[in-house]
């Protein structure tokens, strides 16, 4: 059965998955998030095979969330997070919140980021309406954007 590639798809949360959507590609931004830059340290912190890992690493560099650079201390090169793969963060805290509470371990988070200023655990704020309350998920409507084509529009478009 063949791939669907979503890289051609005009839906850019499809797009994303294209990128991010295999299991290593965000364990591999959780290594460069915590501060991983060399081939052998991403290779040892996530115990994932080298040739897997090149790919993914590849990957993420030609997509520009990571760009290959040279080593700060000689060798080969390292891995640095782009504009690009620092704008994931939130969404990386997201996943964690939602990891830590719903897959999480009874003893509690394995890992608990900090304000390296003041020590003050980072989180991930729930969504606010425009007033500042709690936004859920029956509160939100859809609507057509500007890059929406016409079946987006028909499927969205008519909701009041």
């Amino acid at each position: 059965m063949a791939r669907t590639d979503f890289s051609r798809m005009r839906c850019p949360i499809a797009r994303s998955m294209e990128v991010l959507g295999e299991r290593w590609a965000i364990l591999v931004l959780r290594e460069a998030f915590y501060g991983t830059t060399r081939f052998d340290d991403f290779s040892r912190n996530l115990g994932i095979a080298s040739n897997i890992l090149s790919a993914r690493l590849g990957k993420l560099v030609d997509n520009g969330v990571l760009q290959r650079v040279p080593a700060a201390t000689g060798g080969r090169h390292e891995y640095r997070l782009t504009e690009k793969g620092r704008d994931f963060f939130p969404a990386y805290l997201a996943l964690k919140r939602w990891g830590d509470r719903w897959m999480g371990n009874p003893e509690g988070p394995v890992t608990v980021l900090v304000e390296a200023d003041t020590g003050r655990e980072i989180t991930s704020p729930p969504l606010l309406d425009s007033a500042g309350a709690p936004l859920e998920l029956d509160r939100v409507r859809i609507l057509p954007g500007p890059g929406a084509g016409p079946a987006m529009r028909q499927r969205f478009g008519d909701k009041a």
